[in-house]
């Protein structure tokens, strides 16, 4: 579990209780039960085998973004994920960044694309993770937060996923709100807290130690801006530090990375 979530009558949102779908969800948190059981019991009603919600909490003043994620997928996928900075060539994040509205999407229509897609796509296929639903949506805080609804199948229509629509989109506004407020509220530290920073993450951090932007290292590192961001959050957020600036320091001290040529 990645993290456990209780959640009080004044996390629930309004109407909450009036949607009988959402009751297993409730009750577990309630109960303080693992969460992951109850999760994939309803995602799997839907068609569905697992589930994500990640999101990167909005810069603050003198606190830089800390990225947060539940996920009911395998531990090897996520280690997988990380090792391989799979974020860079995720469908899912291409497709659902700045849409509200749920796409699909299907590792046969992707292949031979690139050989980083394809080798997340190898991957994320022998943990059962081969099409999918997701879409993006905005909390209190206007935080950008990604929810997606992971199949073993090897294609996900939108016909597939017409008769949820509306249990999709409300399973994922709810459950967001109950991360949100029962882990950042909190203060909870993300699950990222202590791992291994990886080569793209410190080759990131590097180039913003030289004072680049992420403009200017998104050609650097054929990636674009928004993934040198996640990348640096990344950075902050493994490293348990407010913003870049301590991070950079953190790691040149560690002798991770140099500012020198």
């Amino acid at each position: 579990m990645l993290h456990k979530i209780e959640i009080a009558s004044h996390h629930v949102l309004p109407g909450a209780d009036a949607n009988p779908f959402l009751h297993p969800l409730f009750e577990a948190a309630r109960a303080e039960e693992d969460l992951e059981h109850a999760v994939r019991a309803m995602v799997r009603k839907w068609g569905f085998d697992s589930f994500v919600c990640g999101f990167g909490s909005v810069p603050r003043p003198l606190r830089d973004s800390q990225l947060y994620v539940f996920a009911t997928v395998d531990r090897g996928w996520l280690k997988t994920y990380e090792e391989n900075d799979y974020i860079e060539v995720d469908p899912r994040v291409e497709i659902s960044y700045d849409r509200s509205t749920m796409s699909t999407w299907s590792g046969v229509d992707l292949q031979g694309r690139s050989d980083r897609l394809d080798g997340f796509l190898r991957d994320a296929g022998r943990y059962g993770i081969r099409s999918g639903a997701c879409f993006t949506l905005h909390n209190a805080y206007n935080d950008r937060v990604m929810i997606a609804y992971n199949s073993g199948r090897s294609r996900t229509c939108a016909t597939d996923i017409e008769p949820y629509l509306a249990e999709l989109y409300g399973f994922g506004l709810h459950f967001q709100e109950v991360f949100m407020r029962s882990v950042i509220e909190k203060g909870l530290p993300s699950r990222l807290r202590g791992a291994r920073l990886t080569a793209r993450e410190l080759e990131a951090l590097t180039y913003v130690a030289k004072g680049l932007t992420a403009r200017d290292i998104a050609p650097k590192m054929s990636i674009s801006p928004r993934t040198v961001r996640f990348h640096v959050d990344h950075a902050c957020t493994k490293m348990g530090v407010l913003n870049r600036e301590e991070a950079i320091a953190l790691a040149v001290k560690g002798g991770l990375i140099s500012v020198f040529p």
